[in-house]
């Protein structure tokens, strides 16, 4: 496939966007003046405000809103420049409250705020391959000194059974699991990180996650979710949880508290990229399987843009076919060799690769 076709075919969504409600618009007086805006914008431009008056009514002042916050007035109907450099991707919906003739009165509408990141096109070299539990459904993966900790869901087995989630510990060498704690059979088990000698791991749909004593894996205690969402994909940065649930946000959460410290929505030039899945923070950047694309995006934990991309859909074909292979899942960064560890849900391969642009 083409370099500049690659980018659309992996991350690209539908771009829905839209500028004012047509119904409120025919029942105010004033509308955003939409003549002068674009539907997308990027973060080192300017948003130009303005209201239409169609009937000239005597405009006393105009106070502007993005996203519910004041961000400024204007005398009159004189043009307001907002810049739009700190605002996080996604919508930004405008809300102009008009002050006219001892009167108000609201209109609103919405632009989008993308990436202005052009990503790099990743390539891999295979250093080496290692055998890989078929069973295991991987939603998590992640190097712990020098043994993998591996968090797998309910999948799939290749004798048809539904094998159970578990959090475990597996020689990466040889795929050998030399200890395991399951959940209970109705759980799903998600994408999981370690920090301060302590596993988090989240489920799919309970809406709570797990944290395990990393050298034992006992189970230490449970966290409810910091509102209700599912579980996706974990990473952390040595101080800061980071959360994925299917969207494209990823979320900051305290490891103490368990509460969101902040979020960012994940972005290209073109649009938003929902289901990120499985993370790894790699050198202060976000790497991020992409589900059912068999691809990670290299991910600015601070912008939420898409720096890099990484096709690894061949990998696919290099492990044994069978009914319940699955999308590729599960990324682990080992700092010793500076190589990842990249699988798939019911692979029997693991695969150590090196990435160059």
């Amino acid at each position: 496939m083409k370099k500049h076709n690659l980018l659309a075919f992996i991350l690209l969504g539908a771009l829905v966007v839209s500028c004012g409600d047509t119904e409120k618009e025919k029942k105010n007086l004033f509308s955003i003046d939409t003549s002068g805006l674009k539907q997308q914008y990027q973060p080192q431009e300017t948003l130009p405000l303005q209201v239409t008056n169609a009937n000239k009514e005597v405009i006393d002042s105009v106070v502007y809103f993005i996203n519910d916050k004041k961000v400024g007035s204007v005398a009159g109907n004189k043009k307001f420049d907002f810049a739009l450099n700190g605002q996080k991707f996604g919508y930004q919906n405008i809300k102009a409250l008009v002050y006219y003739s001892g009167n108000t009165s609201e209109t609103t509408g919405r632009i989008e705020l993308v990436s202005n990141v052009d990503a790099k096109i990743l390539k891999y070299d295979i250093v080496n391959t290692y055998p890989h539990d078929m069973t295991a459904y991987t939603q998590g993966l992640e190097f712990y000194r020098d043994t993998l900790i591996e968090s797998t869901g309910s999948g799939g087995g290749p004798s048809g059974k539904r094998a159970v989630s578990d959090i475990r510990k597996v020689n990466y060498k040889t795929g050998e699991v030399y200890k395991k704690t399951q959940l209970d059979a109705e759980n799903f088990g998600e994408g999981a990180t370690v920090l301060n000698n302590k596993i988090y791991q989240l489920t799919y749909k309970r809406n709570e996650g797990y944290i395990y004593n990393a050298d034992n894996l006992e189970k230490i205690k449970s966290f409810p979710y910091f509102k209700n969402t599912e579980g996706w994909g974990l990473t952390n940065d040595g101080t800061n949880l980071y959360m994925t649930d299917g969207s494209e946000k990823i979320y900051k959460l305290d490891p103490e508290t368990l509460k969101e410290v902040d979020y960012v929505n994940v972005y290209t030039k073109g649009s938003k990229i929902k289901d990120v899945n499985e993370l790894e923070w790699v050198d202060g950047k976000i790497y991020g399987n992409i589900y059912q694309k068999n691809a990670i995006a290299v991910i600015n934990p601070q912008t939420g843009a898409v720096e890099g991309v990484l096709d690894l859909s061949a990998l696919k074909n290099k492990v044994t076919q069978h009914m319940d292979i699955d999308v590729l899942n599960g990324i682990a960064y080992n700092p010793k060799t500076k190589t990842f560890f990249v699988t798939g849900k019911n692979w029997d391969k693991m695969f150590e690769i090196r990435i160059k642009e």
